[in-house]
């Protein structure tokens, strides 16, 4: 008999899509249930999803499973004590991210209940995972921070718990050896990046726009894709990026390239493997799944020295961050010069990411899951 796992997303953004579909369809031997609220009305999602839950699936949530699998969004302290049945299945709480790393623009100084209630959930878990070793960093000394400014400061039991988290990232799909079919780029031909992260100041948009217009002034033959997430919203430095990309393709008399989200699947990964380089800009990352997807599609990387990425990308894929942006955006030009001068060489080098796209990282999960089940108290 299959083991029956449940599992809760609160704020079911497209990265933990992505992660959930991954373990359901790879670990087929156990059961699945999901439970799901869509991404949207942040504040309202992570400090409503128990009462809305409680109200809406108590049939469900009631039944007896054997783990209970919960993003970090959810208030599972409330929801265990709003539905009891719950507490009698050992939980693992799975951080995508954490409300302390984010840049400063994005925090609310005057409310940390966003910080808060992941915290709760932290506290009657069984056990804590995050998907890099840079978000279980920061989510720690972001709550020993927190804790200097809070009255009594914060239980001893937390930080024992985060101190013994685990790090399981999220299984990315690998199409086999992308790299072994690549050929040298010729001189005349234009460097294809992508750019494929949500469009949204925290992923870097004003420095993106600065790299296009240098790239722009020094008359180099590059096309750029600029895909990924849209909403409603978005920064108006894309009206600049839009026009600069219209002057490069006039001046080399070259199609534009993409400059939209891409919905169908096929059609990304086929513009993905037709990419030279995937180009981040961001000032936060947890795992950086955009860019591990390009990279297993063969491209090379160009992605800041800061963040996750030291922990899977090579030195000379990364550039320096620097204090003003203009300066920073020049050190990442002068790292596309290099990759396209090495590309014309024939010189690829594939970025290593077994750790993240191999069986050994879907039996690592099996074997939590199961020591969970087996032991759980």
């Amino acid at each position: 008999m299959r083991k029956r796992l449940l599992l809760l997303s609160a704020y079911d953004a497209p990265s933990h899509v992505y992660w959930r579909h991954q373990l359901r369809n790879q670990l087929t031997e156990f059961e699945w249930t999901e439970l799901c609220l869509p991404p949207r009305h942040f504040n309202w999602r992570i400090r409503g999803n128990a009462m809305q839950w409680a109200s809406t699936e108590s049939d469900r949530l009631a039944r007896d499973y054997d783990l209970v699998l919960a993003t970090s969004m959810v208030d599972l302290a409330s929801l265990r004590g709003l539905i009891p049945q719950l507490a009698a299945a050992p939980s693992l709480l799975y951080f995508h991210e954490n409300q302390f790393a984010y840049p400063a623009g994005r925090q609310r100084h005057d409310n940390i209940e966003p910080q808060i209630v992941p915290l709760y959930a932290a506290l009657c878990a069984e056990m804590i995972v995050f998907n890099s070793a840079f978000n279980r960093d920061t989510c720690r000394e972001g709550v020993r921070q927190l804790a200097k400014r809070l009255p009594e400061g914060l239980p001893a039991q937390l930080f024992t718990k985060l101190d013994a988290a685990e790090v399981l990232p999220v299984p990315v799909i690998s199409a086999g050896d992308s790299y072994s079919n690549r050929a040298a780029l010729p001189t005349d031909s234009p460097m294809e990046i992508v750019w494929n992260h949500r469009w949204e100041y925290d992923k870097g948009i004003e420095l993106l726009a600065h790299i296009i217009e240098q790239v722009k002034q020094a008359g180099l033959r590059y096309r750029f894709h600029i895909v990924g997430q849209q909403f409603r919203h978005r920064p108006e430095a894309f009206e600049e990026i839009d026009r600069h990309l219209n002057e490069i393709s006039a001046r080399f008399d070259m199609p534009r390239g993409n400059f939209g989200y891409i919905e169908d699947t096929d059609r990304y990964q086929a513009l993905l493997a037709s990419c030279h380089v995937v180009l981040s800009t961001a000032k936060h990352d947890f795992q950086g799944l955009s860019v591990q997807q390009a990279c297993l599609a063969g491209c090379q990387a160009a992605v800041p020295d800061a963040l996750v990425y030291p922990e899977y990308i090579p030195p000379k894929f990364r550039y320096r961050t620097l204090k003003d942006s203009r300066q920073t955006a020049a050190a990442a030009v002068s790292l596309l010069r290099d990759i396209r001068s090495r590309l014309e060489d024939g010189a690829w080098s594939k970025i290593d990411l077994s750790a993240y796209s191999g069986q050994d990282l879907l039996n690592r999960y099996r074997n939590v899951f199961r020591f969970l089940i087996n032991n759980p108290s």
